[in-house]
């Protein structure tokens, strides 16, 4: 039997597939032997996890990808990330959280990677958010001691285990549009897309509505290979629509999920996910932990 390790990246992304990694990892096709394409890179949680021989990942936020490039290029390291954390934790203790906003500014002046990560660790709720004129503009978490030795520690871990996990296989990353990225599929390759959820409560670098949502359905139907997409089927309040009116033609599995995102405790509620997929998703029960409530859901349910 064989037990998922999850690996948690460092950069953190409202709505990021942690915890559902397993229940997507289960489904993949066991004869898949091509490229792992992502048009939605986000925090990778899902590429690093299934740690596919090769990789497409590719997102339309030029700082997600600066970051991970810059990682599997060597620029950017364990080591590095520690003495950094470490130094600038300091004068964020020191100014009583004021340091945060000196970092927001260098960062949208200079776009440093590094300056990204403390950002993203120290920020309000965890969240990835910019203006329109492409400036960071999330608050302080309000924390003047975030970076203590034990988050320092974890953060380092996280970094060196994604080192790790592209050591192994060949990963590329791009800054383009999905639909740049979904051209490159060729037969026995597998795009998996992690859109903004349509309708929800999200923050997206180039935003996200129905024409976005229709084009990524033309694109995908367009390519001759295996796709999965995640997105939100209901919950207590509504239904997706699109689940009936561009998804039903494709297989769909649900479970229920529990985001712990938003900035008030109304947009935190229980949810039904959805993994929509053009061949009939087997199980694979050699892969543990498996799933609760994995089951088929059609488009009349």
């Amino acid at each position: 039997m064989n037990y998922f390790r999850k690996i948690v990246p460092p950069i953190k992304c409202q709505g990021i597939k942690t915890k559902l990694v397993p229940w997507i990892s289960a489904i993949i096709p066991e004869d898949f032997d091509g490229t792992w394409i992502e048009p939605f890179m986000g925090s990778g949680v899902v590429a690093f996890n299934i740690r596919p021989k090769k990789a497409i990942l590719a997102d339309t936020n030029p700082h997600l990808i600066s970051f991970y490039r810059s990682l599997s290029e060597g620029i950017i390291n364990a080591g590095l990330v520690r003495d950094f954390l470490q130094d600038e934790g300091e004068k964020l203790l020191k100014s009583d959280g004021e340091y945060y906003y000196t970092v927001r500014d260098r960062f949208n002046s200079e776009g440093n990677s590094l300056d990204f990560l403390f950002l993203n660790r120290s920020c309000f709720n965890g969240m990835i958010r910019f203006n329109r004129k492409g400036g960071f503009n999330v608050p302080f978490c309000r924390k003047p001691n975030r970076f203590a030795p034990a988050l320092i520690t974890k953060i380092t871990n996280q970094v060196q285990a994604i080192s790790d996990a592209m050591s192994i296989g060949e990963y590329e990353f791009h800054i383009q549009p999905f639909s740049d990225t979904i051209k490159y599929a060729n037969e026995n390759d597998i795009i998996y897309c992690d859109p903004p959820y349509i309708g929800r409560h999200v923050e997206y670098f180039n935003g996200w509505d129905e024409h976005e949502e229709l084009k990524l359905e033309d694109a995908l139907s367009s390519q001759n290979c295996r796709f999965i997409l995640s997105t939100w089927h209901h919950n207590d309040f509504r239904r997706n629509s699109f689940i009936d009116s561009l998804w039903s033609k494709y297989h769909i599995l649900t479970r229920e999920h529990f985001y712990h995102v938003g900035g008030k405790e109304k947009n935190r509620n229980p949810m039904i996910e959805a993994l929509v997929t053009d061949f009939e998703a087997s199980f694979n029960k050699n892969v543990k932990p498996i799933p609760e409530q994995l089951q088929f859901f059609t488009s009349e349910a």
